[in-house]
């Protein structure tokens, strides 16, 4: 199957998830990353805000802010073409969608950070292997955005980590030369690590 049909047929099947279930995975998945020592070590953690059917990061925010970390989503960059940086954020801060309709957060210079500085990022992802290898939306931003891990030798920065529902698994996902591979993933039943 080629991955336009790959991205067509799981965006789909996860709009077609009962909302139960979206709640009762998203709690399930919650519960195993956040014990991850990876995750309580974390200062900066960046996620997302679901939308598409996308796994929803909502109790893993809610978790993180009760702990005192502090958690970023992702902004278009305001000046590199399809790269991401990370605006801080809170609960009930206000929201305006960016130029594909995705809530960002308001944002000042001071706000922001750059990839490298994060901690830990949850990515949003449509399909996944167990080796590490993503399929994202098609627009490289996360791909871009942590390019520079192919540069290091030691420091990788922060843990990358997807976050999707089990029937986002398949067998082998082909990874070009600027995929930039997970370190792990989480999903309702399990972890698995790149």
């Amino acid at each position: 199957m080629s991955p336009p049909n790959i991205r067509q047929i799981i965006r789909a099947q996860r709009r077609s998830l009962d909302p139960g279930f979206r709640r009762r995975a998203a709690i399930l998945a919650c519960r195993r990353l956040t014990p991850l020592s990876r995750f309580t070590s974390a200062e900066r953690i960046a996620l997302y805000l679901a939308a598409d059917g996308e796994l929803d990061t909502l109790p893993v925010l809610e978790r993180a802010c009760a702990m005192g970390k502090q958690c970023y989503l992702p902004v278009l960059h305001p000046v590199r073409e399809q790269s991401l940086w990370f605006a801080l954020w809170r609960p009930g801060d206000v929201l305006h969608p960016n130029r594909y309709g995705i809530a960002e957060p308001e944002w000042t210079p001071g706000t922001l950070v750059k990839p490298w500085a994060l901690d830990l990022v949850i990515m949003p992802l449509v399909a996944f292997d167990t080796a590490g290898n993503r399929m994202g939306m098609g627009g490289g931003y996360y791909d871009r955005s942590f390019a520079w891990r192919f540069h290091r030798r030691y420091w990788k920065g922060p843990w990358l980590v997807g976050y999707a529902y089990e029937l986002q698994k398949q067998p082998r996902i082909a990874r070009s030369e600027w995929d930039v591979p997970l370190d792990a993933v989480v999903t309702e039943n399990t972890v698995y690590m790149g």
